[in-house]
């Protein structure tokens, strides 16, 4: 693919355009050992090497990580008061990254972060269906009927009952574990659908989203680049 050298190094977040445009302007860019003034310079992003500063720059379309999110972070590119999921990305080289879909801020466990919008969109459309398994801990004794209620839909307070999920229980006293799988992604929906059973949720983290399986050598915070396996599932 060919690209203007100052997108190609702006992209991978050596700068802003207006950075790179000056900085390319004073012989710090490189392309094929050749010293490049011209910030409209066209460059292979496939195979010509690039210098920028003395030190090699990579061109990558599109980044992919897991991300455990923690608790008390937000799933947002940014934002003037709160920590955002990006942030914790120390890694990533380019700045056109974002979660795919949202956790609630009290939620933890697996988020995607990338750039690949069509994946995105495929993961996220409501005709898709994705599934997404939550484990979360529930004030209240979870039942049988609890299992049928979800089977047959929800109602949450909107037009239309939830779609079938499948809950399963894992442990049932005053504070009970379950696993839920749904197929949409309503507004704090786990627990409102909860809530509408007449209990509450104490802790939630999501476990799976489609094919993709949280990493649990992952700690809250901790992320890691999708390997080869999860990218062939994905993509």
């Amino acid at each position: 693919m060919k690209m203007r050298l100052d997108k190609f190094l702006a992209d991978m977040g050596l700068g802003t355009r207006s950075e790179v445009k000056k900085a390319i302007r004073k012989g710090l860019a490189q392309v094929n050992a050749q010293t490049i003034r011209e910030p409209e310079y066209k460059v292979d992003t496939e195979a010509d090497q690039v210098l920028f500063g003395g030190q090699p720059a990579a061109y990558r379309e599109f980044e992919y990580y897991m991300l455990n999110k923690p608790a008390g972070v937000i799933s947002a590119t940014e934002d003037p008061k709160e920590r955002c999921v990006v942030d914790l990305i120390e890694s990533r080289m380019r700045k056109d990254l974002f979660p795919v879909g949202r956790l609630d801020k009290d939620t933890e466990g697996l988020l995607l972060i990338t750039n690949d919008g069509d994946l995105a969109h495929r993961l996220l459309s409501p005709k898709k269906h994705v599934d997404k398994v939550y484990f979360a801990r529930i004030r209240g004794r979870v039942t049988e009927e609890d299992v049928e209620h979800f089977r047959q839909g929800v109602d949450i307070g909107e037009k239309n009952r939830t779609l079938p999920s499948e809950l399963r229980i894992l442990e049932a006293g005053e504070i009970s574990e379950i696993e839920l799988t749904i197929r949409e992604g309503k507004f704090h929906q786990v627990k409102r659908m909860f809530q509408a059973a007449g209990k509450e949720v104490l802790y939630l983290k999501r476990l799976q989203m489609g094919p993709l399986v949280l990493d649990e050598s992952l700690k809250p915070g901790e992320y890691r680049t999708l390997n080869t396996q999860e990218l062939d599932i994905l993509c």
